[in-house]
């Protein structure tokens, strides 16, 4: 990824001015010092423009960085293809590379794996295919095996849907498109764990909210009623229309011996795997969008009521602090020799 060329589409500002900015804050200079002092090299960017560059830039480099030690964790592995690479260099959010990785990341011992261990993949892709016309107990029964704690038909089975409702929340193209949905039509939910008790969040007893709409000092608001375990707060998502979806793309034939249990796959999958992890997911980054914004806006607030020193020579870095011996008395406290 060209960094500078994609800050600059961005932040709509030229290249050169985003190869100015990024070179002067890899100097080790503040953004205050540049939008006060640089402005020549920067082409005039303001104090907000530098800032959301300097994030991003940040936020970038670590995403490459994400991305070159998840195609190595796989070329390890040995399974990445051509398309695989091509997906995660594509990927423009550390999200997205998440869930690009999520199939070949080191598992905990899952319900799925255990399953794997009892030998029940071969069931487990014979429902997934949807074309036996043999009843789904019957096959089962192949699969019996009382050393590996496999008793009955329906532990076979239980195992099995265990399999693919892990196979269906590893799919990242799934969880994109969820993800997208829950952002877009899902709302954020608030309750009271006591009604009746007085405090500072009663506005948020009965509060519910868009997502996409949600103001970022609500967020704040919500977080810290939570954390004092007056609020309970979640994440309402549009659950007909997301399992709805992934019926469409799970369910490829109308086959009475496998629709059925594949609808319980996809319901258990998205959950118990998907719903929380999403949750987990739009809950944090609402919090690190909201505070940020908090930050910067503090910081606006603490420049208009104390503005910076005005120093001679425009603090001259390359004058090697020569400059500290002359300065403008208004609002400079000590100066070398003064």
């Amino acid at each position: 990824m060209d960094i500078t060329a994609k800050l600059a589409e961005e932040l709509q500002i030229r290249k050169k001015q985003a190869e100015a900015a990024v070179k002067l804050i890899d100097e080790g200079n503040t953004i205050p010092f540049i939008a006060r002092y640089r402005k020549e090299a920067t082409g005039a960017l303001n104090d907000e423009v530098l800032r959301s560059l300097a994030e991003r830039l940040t936020y970038l480099r670590n995403l490459e960085e994400k991305k070159e030690q998840v195609l190595s964790s796989i070329e390890e592995q040995g399974k990445l293809t051509a398309e695989l690479k091509t997906q995660i260099l594509a990927a423009e959010t550390m999200v997205v590379v998440d869930d690009l990785y999520r199939p070949y990341r080191p598992k905990r011992r899952t319900r799925a794996i255990i399953a794997r261990e009892k030998g029940l993949q071969p069931l487990a892709d014979l429902i997934w295919l949807q074309m036996s016309k043999t009843p789904l107990a019957a096959e089962a029964e192949k699969y019996i095996d009382p050393e590996k704690e496999v008793n009955t038909a329906e532990d076979a089975i239980a195992g099995a849907k265990d399999i693919l409702a892990e196979q269906i929340s590893d799919e990242a193209a799934y969880r994109i498109r969820i993800r997208e949905m829950t952002v877009k039509e899902g709302k954020i939910v608030s309750s009271a764990k006591d009604k009746e008790a007085e405090s500072v969040y009663e506005m948020y007893y009965e509060f519910e909210e868009g997502i996409a709409k949600l103001a970022g000092h609500r967020i704040l608001a919500l977080n810290r009623g939570e954390n004092e375990k007056i609020l309970t707060v979640k994440v309402q998502a549009p659950e007909d229309r997301i399992l709805s979806y992934l019926e469409r793309k799970v369910i490829k034939r109308d086959n009475p011996v496998t629709s059925g249990v594949l609808k319980e796959v996809i319901a258990d999958s998205y959950s118990r795997l998907i719903a929380p992890a999403i949750e987990r997911e739009i809950r944090s980054s609402l919090t690190e969008r909201a505070e940020d914004g908090a930050i910067r806006e503090f910081g606006k607030n603490l420049e208009q009521q104390h503005p910076p020193p005005l120093l001679h020579a425009a603090a001259d870095r390359e004058s090697g602090g020569a400059w500290m011996g002359s300065c403008v008395p208004y609002r400079v406290q000590a100066c070398r020799g003064g």
